[in-house]
């Protein structure tokens, strides 16, 4: 199964896009203009990420390994040609199991300019979150690493209410303990 989100190559940035780039991942919020979120699942917690960045929704196939790569960056796989590293979000998040089953697929992101694959339970949907329906990231303890967290989504269903952990994607796919990244990108 492959979902493709935009038509555009593997490593068209969003600026080629044709779409304007963010600066900030609350540029939309400042004009008051919702956002749009990928919303998926990791163990029993729902997150979102940024639309913008991701390329494409695949299913899950086992990865190439790399020897001496960190445990939760299963491997590598040829997407037309990019060799995509995959990184299974559940074990870099400290989800308690990552079984891999019939609905657990890979989104494909595009992180600056690099594509990057990350393994998640399942994807739900993409959703609008307006700013008034975002609350600030907890203040968490100093020894865990927070930073990634962009904030806490409050979306209404008729009568209940769900939290989506709003998760900036370009800084947890971007800091030195991935080793994704260039460090002259930062």
């Amino acid at each position: 199964m492959s979902i493709a989100i935009e038509d555009r190559p593997a490593g068209a940035t969003v600026a080629e896009r044709g779409t304007p780039a963010s600066t900030s991942p609350n540029t939309s919020h400042a004009t008051g203009t919702p956002k749009e979120f990928l919303t998926f699942r990791l163990g029993g917690e729902e997150y979102g990420i940024d639309i913008l960045r991701v390329q494409e929704i695949r299913s899950y196939e086992a990865p190439t390994r790399i020897a001496n790569a960190p445990h939760f960056i299963k491997g590598v796989v040829n997407l037309r040609g990019v060799i995509v590293p995959i990184v299974d979000l559940r074990l870099k998040l400290g989800c308690e199991a990552a079984q891999y089953d019939g609905s657990t697929v890979v989104i494909v992101l595009n992180v600056r300019g690099r594509v990057i694959g990350a393994v998640v339970d399942s994807v739900s949907d993409v959703i609008a979150i307006g700013a008034d329906s975002i609350k600030a990231a907890p203040q968490l303890h100093a020894s865990l690493d927070a930073g990634y967290i962009m904030g806490i989504g409050c979306v209404k269903s008729g009568e209940t209410e769900r939290m989506l952990i709003l998760t900036d994607i370009e800084a947890l796919m971007s800091s030195a303990e991935m080793g994704l990244m260039d460090s002259a990108l930062s």
